[in-house]
């Protein structure tokens, strides 16, 4: 068979000679133009060749018994090649811990203080083990005389003895009897002998043995017959450490427990890529499953995982392999990680934190420290009440405090004492839902909020035009950021319990408009978003918003679903459940986003003491390079966040209105603020009065019927009247000097 390759050539082909070892031009004989082509033969000024067929035929068949895999090119390797695979199998001389000096002052710290408290230990409790040495002597003297005596009767060999009567081996019990005697005999003859020597040699030691050796002999003699009469239920000498159950991970017992969750069959098996080691306070093991089976059928059966290994299923970790979607990567820790406390706060020992830079938040599963960055996200943080929310989302505030040339803004839905103390650095800061000291907090978060939008906007363009030299690529930069002419600083806006605003009758829209602004537009311009919640469903905190945040740190949580609100659809499938945390785990969660891979984090815990250490040497920066702005150096807020609905329906009442209809007044406040009750004149008259209704009732002014004649027919609707009004901004203002 041959193949016909057809080569444009208009030229005649050089006839040329090779040398016959190589390679031989054959001359080919060009057709006339004018001549047609017999069959078979090629176009003019084509060209034929009879090659060998060495390749498959094109439609790509294969023969039964073909080879079908690519062909093994081996190359002997070069010189520099086995160089270095020597170098990568060469095991230290010396372990790690030896050879650094921080290891080694780590090592020497951790002996003395785990030493040195096993000794002090002990040695507060010399005088109990004491007390129960002479306790227990008695009995320890009755158990020497006890095990004396059957040696004299030779009782080891009693049973022997008693298996040749119930053989009725006559011989052999005649033998034994005898060997018997002549045993007894010569014990008794040495523990006679020995009473008698002992008796003297005490005799003698009590008579003739100065004071201390007889004290000496007495405790010895004491404290071994004390130790001898220890019962084996209740030991002499307490642990003075905790012993937690360690499990020796083998292959035979990952095989287990792979075979158990179901994830392989006893004729496939398991394959260990490479050998299990110690991690850490636990065991690194990698298997690969079997063909068919993937990462994602390992993390749904965790729990069946946990107890083919006999451990509990928070001691079990899998991470995923990026070379093998089969291969799974699994961390077994000898104790529960996640309900070791991570201690306090590094920031304590911080003078100053550069937020461009990742700062210490917690610690992961294994011990090592997990530091995040806020550039360039928005973060949503959620949990259910008590488990560290607040505190988880506080510490990343604590650090942007800790940096001067950060702006914070600080709002706190249910006005808990957790946030007040950032009072001495945020920009603008709110707590709770009520008017307080005639500052309607709601109103000030609306300002805020809006304030901040106009200064997003204004950082687009004023970064598209400032220099290449000083502006690259039209991104915020760390000297840009701290230069106070362009007045463009790094700014976390922190807003916790967040669902208590988004519901807010009157604003409550309008937040959530401006906070998805602000969580998709604002953090490419050095402006970030934090949210914190404890009811992340899509009433108290829609999924416009949530859908926004690129971060998302979930700790416990009572069911899946709820965990996969937090973290995003499809979490739950990557191995990702904060349900499945303990109540014991509290500041633990799931950190999703951050990074390219997921995982957990224990946040370092700060109370209301390191907060206030903190904040005072936040403040002490602030004032120093002179960034202490806003509500933080007493500046009064703008008037529009000391106006409340009750001043604005105020504003719209007519002089001489007594009463007025509710949706009269929603279409009047329209007029007077569209930004803010816009979207109450669009809706129908019913739900526009029921609206001004819901945002009446906090302030104790109901509606009632009113009457008015409208081309002579009488119709009835709801309103409120001037009077309750009046006295409900009486009420307010009274509060508000008396504070």
């Amino acid at each position: 068979m041959s193949e016909i390759h057809t080569i444009d050539q208009p030229e005649e082909p050089d006839r040329t000679e090779t040398n016959e070892e190589t390679a031989a031009v054959l001359p080919f004989r060009k057709k006339s133009e004018s001549e047609p082509p017999a069959p078979g033969e090629v176009k003019p000024g084509e060209w034929e060749a009879e090659l060998p067929d060495d390749q498959p035929d094109d439609d790509g068949t294969v023969s039964e018994g073909d080879p079908v895999d690519p062909p093994k090119h081996e190359f002997p390797p070069s010189i520099a090649e086995v160089i270095e695979a020597k170098d990568k199998a060469r095991r230290p001389v010396l372990p790690d811990w030896l050879t650094s000096a921080k290891q080694r002052a780590a090592v020497a710290r951790w002996a003395a203080g785990h030493y040195g408290q096993t000794s002090l230990y002990h040695l507060v409790r010399t005088p109990v083990y004491s007390a129960k040495l002479i306790a227990y002597a008695p009995r320890g003297g009755f158990r020497w005389i006890g095990a004396a005596s059957r040696w004299v009767s030779d009782a080891e060999g009693l049973p022997v003895r008693l298996a040749a009567v119930r053989a009725e081996d006559a011989g052999e019990y005649l033998k034994l009897s005898r060997q018997r005697d002549a045993r007894v005999k010569l014990r008794g003859i040495i523990a006679v002998l020995s009473t008698v020597f002992g008796l003297g040699a005490a005799l003698a030691l009590w008579v003739l043995a100065p004071a201390w050796l007889l004290t000496l002999v007495t405790l010895t003699l004491t404290g071994v017959l004390g130790w001898a009469g220890t019962p084996a239920d209740r030991p002499l000498i307490d642990a003075a450490k905790v012993k937690f159950r360690h499990r020796k991970l083998t292959s035979d017992i990952v095989t287990r427990a792979f075979l158990a969750a179901g994830l392989t069959k006893p004729d496939q098996g398991v394959a260990f890529p490479q050998p299990i080691r110690q991690d850490g306070d636990g065991w690194r093991v990698v298997v690969d499953l079997p063909y068919g089976k993937t990462f994602s059928d390992a993390v749904k059966k965790r729990d069946a995982l946990a107890s083919g290994i006999d451990v509990a299923e928070t001691q079990v970790f899998l991470d995923r392999d990026a070379t093998s979607s089969r291969r799974v990567s699994m961390w077994v820790a000898n104790r529960d990680p996640l309900a070791v406390p991570t201690g306090r706060t590094p920031l304590l020992g911080m003078d100053r934190v550069d937020f461009w830079k990742p700062f210490p938040w917690g610690r992961d599963e294994r011990g090592n420290e997990v530091e995040i960055s806020m550039l360039w996200v928005s973060l949503l943080v959620g949990a259910v009440p008590r488990q560290g929310k607040t505190f988880s989302a506080r510490a990343i505030a604590l650090a942007a405090a800790l940096d001067p040339y950060v702006r914070l803004y600080v709002f706190d839905g249910k006005a808990s004492p957790d946030w007040r103390q950032f009072s001495k650095v945020a920009h603008r800061v709110g707590f709770g839902t009520v008017p307080q000291a005639g500052i309607d907090p709601v109103m000030h978060l609306v300002n805020s909020l809006q304030e901040l939008k106009a200064d997003v906007e204004d950082r687009y363009h004023r970064l598209s035009e400032l220099p290449l030299h000083v502006c690259p690529e039209g991104k915020l930069t760390p000297a840009i950021s701290r230069d106070k002419k362009y007045d463009m600083p790094l700014v976390l806006f922190v807003v916790d319990e967040v669902q208590e605003y988004l519901v807010h009758p009157v604003h409550g829209k309008t937040i959530l408009e401006l906070l998805v602004f602000l969580a998709r537009v604002a953090p490419a311009v050095g402006v970030s978003v934090m949210t914190a919640t404890q009811k992340p469903d899509d009433t108290a905190c829609p999924s416009v918003l949530r859908d926004q945040h690129q971060a998302r740190f979930a700790l416990r949580v009572g069911a899946y679903q709820v965990s996969e609100t937090i973290l995003g659809a499809g979490s739950y499938g990557e191995g990702l459940d904060a349900s499945r945390l303990l109540k014991s785990h509290k500041g633990v969660g799931l950190l999703k986003g951050m990074t390219d891979d997921a995982g957990i984090v224990r946040t370092y815990f700060a109370d209301g003491r390191d907060v206030e250490t903190i904040l005072t040497r936040a403040q002490a920066l602030r004032e120093a390079e002179g960034t202490l702005t806003g509500d933080a150096t007493g500046e009064a807020p703008a008037d529009a966040a000391l106006a409340t609905i009750l001043d604005d329906i105020a504003a719209v009442l007519g002089k001489g209105e007594a009463k007025l209809w509710s949706e009269t007044i929603v279409d009047r406040l329209a007029e007077l603020r569209p930004d803010v009750y816009g979207p109450w004149a669009e809706m129908d008259p019913k739900p526009k009065a029921e609206q001004l209704t819901a945002a009446l009732k906090p302030y104790g002014i109901g509606t009632e019927q009113i009457s008015r004649r409208i081309d002579g027919k009488t119709v009835n609707k709801r309103g409120i009247l001037r009077a309750d009004l009046s006295k409900a901004i009486t009420e307010r203002n009274k509060k508000r000097d008396a504070s």
